[in-house]
């Protein structure tokens, strides 16, 4: 069963709906209890997860390794901008 999930690419659906579900999940609270992240900062947590999943998909589907390389690519955007936002500053 493994080895079909990741022969077919399915694994990579797995991680995205488990993100989905994530997300869903997060925001639920928010709503709910007023607490947890933000729209921005759980799309800045949940973005380059996404486009590795992404990428894992391309590569197992043997797509075109431009599809591979522009996931990744935004991935690496992804968790940059994701460190930024969370980058403080020392006060001086």
């Amino acid at each position: 069963m493994l080895l079909e999930l990741v022969a077919t690419g399915r694994i990579a659906d797995l991680v995205l709906l488990c993100l989905a579900a994530e997300a869903l999940m997060l925001t639920a609270y928010r709503l709910w209890c007023g607490g947890g992240p933000t729209a921005g900062d759980m799309l800045a947590l949940i973005l380059p997860g996404a486009f590795l999943a992404l990428a894992l998909r391309a590569a197992l589907l043997d797509a075109d390794a431009i599809w591979v390389i522009l996931n990744l690519a935004a991935a690496f955007l992804a968790h940059l901008a994701d460190l930024r936002r969370r980058w403080r500053r020392p006060v001086t």
